[in-house]
């Protein structure tokens, strides 16, 4: 194979000098000139632009650059101060579709120059840092059509003619306006706010300003709401359709300034109409409207929180300070359910669950439980008799839907130890009595205060639901021990309660019939030979009999009576008339209660089993009692409940209050305790403030309280003073 040859080749310059036309610029120019023209007057089919395109670059090439592009400034300019004499001359709604017009035309020949001039723009023009064609021809739209004296005015006053039109509900061409108004936002942000959106807002405040007055003294709230609510959407819709987007937040804003932050006083406190009236009524969609209206402004939420909360403690303080309403206390509770279920409903479905809403009604409610002293009570008294026969029939999914509003009064409680001494006695009744509707219930609402305060709140709680269950294993080994020996005796029932698990009871024991005494001192000898070391207490005042009794004519029914009840009755069989004295002495019962035991045996209609000389509603100690022969019931059995307060008491009241003051003397010493082991040196503002901190989940400690428990904790050595600063103390270990 041979071996290539290397060939080497030069370029070298042009021996002769290409000798430019002198008029070469000038010809070529008026070729491209003309171009122009012909473009402007939709003449462009003729043009053959492969050709114009290189003359165009031929000029560049040779420097010619300057004089092309001052050239198509001039020539446009001339053809755009045509275009601004036809704009100007056109009448009436012709003006716009003429500008109209005229800028797409401008646009489309615009268009054809920048292909044409595609080398200029690339090369020339940002060498010599000019303006680029296409932004060329904008700038000098603007300056020889829409800011010419004659021009800029009247597009002004049209555009903002055609939307105060529309606002009054004419129908206007939005395609034109749209179109006007995106040539404006093409020229520049600057020409857009200066000629169109500046103006727009301020003739629109004007426009709202006087529009809200008329509304205002012509329209009730509701109705204020719906015609603003209607123009802020409008506004909306409007720059949706032929706006720049950034002029919604600007024209919203004056909406809302104008309709609704200068009226929101006003408005809320309209009378007959609103915030209260709306609440009242539960005006939810007005009330949806006045939030979602009010958000948008500030301070407008806190103005209707701030209003709602007055309303709803002015409205929850003549509730629990009504003397009627106090009368009874389930009713009382329920209302208070209801006033809550009626705001949860309203924050729900018309403030969209706002927090802030939430939180103001929870405040409220703390507010105007606490100012009355029996709420504790009185939410116990409410749970006893949902626990004893409200619940009888309901769901599951019910029964927790209460207690769940139960508890929430709870946490409002600042006295939650009175509602537990409370619940602890009502509890204790309806175990021994037999009267829940149901221990699942029962355990359902233990375990909610477990979870809310804690096991020490619940523990003797769950100790009585124990002390059931083990009293009706002892009394099935009771009667599998000695049941043989009881022959046809009464029948005995035995709950075994621990004292400190129970509520505590006074321990005056009446005189049992001696029938029963018998079974009794079995039940004893039986218990304490299988319990070493505890001793027993009877509690007749706790417990309940069946008893059987024959009236005239032989008809019999079997009564369900009280201990108490049981040993009054028992007289009758070797008697037949005892004066109050008698069975008193006879039976030793406390003579509060014997007396609420005679009235339930002698006054209550269809229960008087016995009958009173003189007969009247109230026991006197000179009454005389006798066997009511012609006692007559429909029912075989027939319960005679014993005559009792629902509430108690005033002397009861402050007996429980006193309990409760002792039972917390020892919680705020051991807090106390707590604190300073800690802290071993604190002052005494201090120890005040983290005692009620630790406590309020229970209690709010009274400061006086505190002072003296610190007090007895100085004299037992366990704190003392500081010798320079009384007000300081330290722990002693």
């Amino acid at each position: 194979m041979s071996s290539q040859k290397k060939m080497n080749f030069q370029i070298e310059a042009f021996k002769h000098r290409v000798v430019v036309d002198p008029k070469y610029a000038e010809k070529t120019w008026k070729i491209l000139e003309h171009a122009i023209h012909e473009i402007y007057n939709h003449n462009a089919s003729g043009l053959s632009f492969e050709e114009l395109y290189r003359n165009a670059y031929n000029m560049v090439l040779h420097k010619f650059g300057e004089k092309l592009y001052s050239g198509l400034v001039s020539t446009m300019t001339s053809h755009l101060k045509d275009i601004a004499m036809s704009v100007e001359a056109s009448q009436g709604a012709l003006f716009l579709e003429e500008l109209d017009r005229k800028w797409t035309e401008h646009n489309k020949a615009l268009q054809m120059i920048r292909d044409i001039l595609m080398y200029m723009d690339r090369t020339f023009i940002p060498s010599t840092h000019k303006t680029p064609v296409h932004e060329l021809g904008l700038n000098l739209w603007r300056d020889n059509i829409v800011h010419t004296i004659k021009i800029q005015m009247r597009l002004k006053d049209t555009l903002l003619e055609l939307v105060q039109r529309e606002r009054g509900g004419d129908v206007i061409n939005r395609g034109l306006m749209r179109n006007v108004v995106k040539m404006l936002m093409d020229l520049g942000s600057s020409v857009y706010q200066e000629d169109f959106e500046k103006p727009f807002l301020v003739v629109s405040a004007d426009f709202y300003r006087g529009e809200s007055q008329l509304f205002i003294e012509s329209c009730d709230c509701g109705e204020y709401l719906k015609k603003a609510e209607k123009r802020l959407n409008e506004e909306i819709e409007r720059v949706s359709h032929y706006m720049d987007a950034k002029s919604e937040v600007k024209i919203t804003n004056v909406v809302e300034k104008e309709m609704i932050e200068s009226q929101m006083n006003r408005l809320v406190q309209m009378e007959n109409s609103g915030l209260i009236n709306m609440l009242v009524d539960d005006k939810y969609e007005d009330l949806g409207r006045m939030y979602n209206l009010f958000r948008r402004v500030p301070n407008g939420l806190s103005l209707i929180r701030d209003v709602m909360t007055s309303h709803i403690r002015e409205t929850g303080k003549q509730l629990v300070t009504d003397p009627e309403r106090l009368k009874d206390p389930v009713d009382f509770v329920q209302r208070l359910l209801d006033e809550r279920d009626k705001h949860d409903k309203i924050i729900n479905l018309a403030f969209n669950n706002d927090k802030m809403f939430q939180n103001a009604l929870n405040s409220s409610f703390e507010y105007f439980i606490n100012l009355n002293t029996r709420s504790p009570e009185f939410i116990s008294l409410f749970v006893d008799d949902k626990l004893r026969k409200g619940l009888k029939g309901v769901s599951e999914e019910d029964v927790e839907i209460v207690l769940d509003k139960v508890m929430m009064l709870f946490r409002y409680l600042q006295e939650k130890d009175i509602f537990e001494k409370y619940y602890k006695q009502h509890l204790a009744k309806r175990l021994l009595s037999n009267k829940s509707v149901s221990e699942d219930a029962e355990r359902s609402l233990i375990l909610k205060l477990k979870t809310e305060c804690g096991y020490q709140f619940t523990s003797k709680l769950e100790g009585m639901f124990t002390d059931m269950k083990t009293s009706d294993d002892t009394m099935k080994g009771f009667y599998a021990a000695v049941g043989h020996e009881l022959g046809d005796g009464p029948t005995l029932g035995v709950h075994v309660l621990t004292t400190g698990s129970w509520p505590t009871q006074s321990t005056t024991t009446c005189n049992l019939p001696s029938e029963i005494l018998t079974v009794c001192s079995k039940f004893k000898s039986y218990y304490l030979g299988t319990h070493s070391g505890r001793r027993l207490t009877w509690q007749t005042n706790m417990g309940s009999a069946d008893i059987k009794a024959t009236f005239g004519r032989g008809q019999k029914h079997e009564l369900n009576v009280s201990t108490y009840q049981m040993c009054v009755l028992m007289l009758f069989n070797s008697g037949d008339g005892l004066s109050y004295t008698e069975i008193e002495q006879a039976t030793e019962i406390p003579s509060l209660d014997l007396k609420r035991c005679l009235q339930s045996l002698a006054c209550a209609k269809g229960k008087n089993v016995l009958r009173k000389e003189p007969m009247s509603k109230d026991i006197g100690e000179d009454d005389t009692f006798y066997f009511n022969d012609k006692f007559a019931s429909k029912f075989y059995k027939v319960k005679i409940g014993t005559v009792v307060a629902q509430k108690e008491s005033e002397p009861e009241k402050q007996e429980t209050r006193q309990r409760v003051e002792e039972d917390r003397k020892p919680q705020i010493e051991a807090a106390i305790v707590r604190i300073m082991k800690a802290r071993r040196v604190l002052d005494h503002n201090n120890i005040v403030a983290e005692v009620t901190k630790q406590l309020q989940t229970r209690f709010l400690p009274n400061p006086v309280v505190i002072k003296k428990r610190i007090e007895s904790l100085i004299e037992r050595e366990f704190l003392e003073r500081d010798k320079d600063d009384r007000k300081l103390y330290r722990y002693l270990a």
